[in-house]
């Protein structure tokens, strides 16, 4: 095996043990490690999961649409905001911890549609599932696997989704190469990610804290930009949000990580001719 191999499985790991203890101790929310857990100092009083989420765009009726202990607050964005989702589809969640966004693209392509999440933790995917059992979920499934290799067959999908999960991975364009798969021809990605907008230093990006909090992997625009393109993505729209920076300053306070990351929404789309 390759030493990058060996680093981009010992990366994998760390974000697994991460999101792990999320999912099993109830530690914080949100990417950074303790947004909704008491603080001992007197800080600002912390937020519920809900209270995160409709922060970054969600209605209280998303939140109050899906199973109790569904929204972990993990995300940066609202990726369904920008889906578009239409009964009938069938809808692809990359990194689905406890199955938020899963169940509200479920209730949006209806039961005659069609939701798989694919998460890396064995520990989210259980939580998932009983969420899925106790929601009455039927037209959704909940699936273990690396989104660098989906364990989902070619050409089956019209809409990816995910939220502030690909930042995390390792190799970027194996993901992009693994949802152009998988997409159908015409199919579309929605994402909400961080994306970096200046290089980090050194020592923010080997921070192994600040990758599993969504900070040291993300990817310049541009770099991201050309992943896509190699993927054989068109129609490539990345919109950084300048106004996240604030809500990313709470993450990490006093490590300046605002000043190279931002949340942003990214499309594209399959060609209709592949």
């Amino acid at each position: 095996m390759a030493a990058n191999e060996l680093e981009m499985d010992f990366l994998r790991e760390n974000v697994r043990k991460h999101y792990t203890k999320i999912v099993t101790d109830g530690a914080g929310c949100g990417c950074a490690p303790a947004c909704c857990s008491p603080s001992a100092d007197a800080g600002p009083k912390p937020q519920s999961a809900d209270q995160v989420s409709q922060a970054l765009g969600y209605s209280a009726d998303d939140t109050a649409a899906v199973p109790e202990g569904s929204n972990l607050g993990v995300g940066c964005g609202n990726p369904l905001a920008i889906a578009a989702l239409k009964p009938g589809q069938t809808v692809l969640d990359l990194g689905n911890g406890a199955g938020f966004d899963s169940f509200l693209a479920a209730n949006a392509v209806g039961t005659s549609g069609r939701v798989i999440g694919v998460d890396m933790t064995p520990e989210m995917v259980s939580k998932a599932r009983l969420n899925k059992t106790k929601g009455g979920f039927h037209n959704v499934e909940f699936r273990l696997g690396e989104i660098e290799n989906l364990p989902v067959a070619d050409n089956c999908v019209d809409v990816i989704l995910s939220n502030c999960v690909i930042n995390l991975s390792p190799d970027k364009g194996r993901v992009f190469c693994e949802a152009f798969r998988v997409l159908k021809p015409g199919g579309r990605l929605a994402i909400s990610d961080v994306v970096a907008t200046a290089p980090l230093p050194p020592a923010l990006r080997q921070d192994l804290e600040l990758h599993a909090g969504c900070v040291a992997g993300a990817s310049l625009i541009n770099d991201l930009q050309q992943i896509l393109r190699s993927a054989g993505f068109i129609e490539i729209r990345i919109e950084p949000r300048p106004e996240s920076r604030e809500s990313i300053r709470a993450w990490f306070p006093g490590r300046g990580v605002e000043d190279y990351v931002v949340s942003a929404i990214i499309e594209a789309t399959k060609p209709a001719g592949i």
